[in-house]
């Protein structure tokens, strides 16, 4: 039963959250300094999330293939390839390491 509880308190916080979003008066959303966030917030989310992926396994700090797929896909981008590009060749790359014991 506390399952659906915990499940229950979740959607209860989803929807609060929601609400919460749509009851910021329109005034407080034009501040450029609102917007400059809101548009540079998800690529920071986005940059912490693939560090600690990348360079974590459980607590510990790691450099393995993973990391040899990033730096491959920072270059593909930095070179202005494709997306599909770029996701191969993040892939490409870590699987070649991993096949070399890396």
């Amino acid at each position: 039963m506390t399952v659906w509880i915990a499940i229950g308190a979740t959607v209860a916080g989803c929807y609060l959250l929601k609400l919460a979003g749509l009851l910021v008066p329109a005034g407080v959303l034009e501040r450029p300094l609102v917007q400059r966030l809101a548009a540079l917030l998800p690529v920071a989310l986005l940059a912490a999330l693939t560090a600690q992926q990348t360079f974590s396994t459980g607590s510990a700090l790691v450099v393995d293939a993973r990391a040899a797929g990033l730096a491959a896909a920072g270059l593909a981008l930095v070179l202005r390839a494709p997306f599909l590009v770029v996701v191969g060749a993040a892939v490409v790359v870590t699987a070649g390491v991993r096949a070399l014991g890396g």
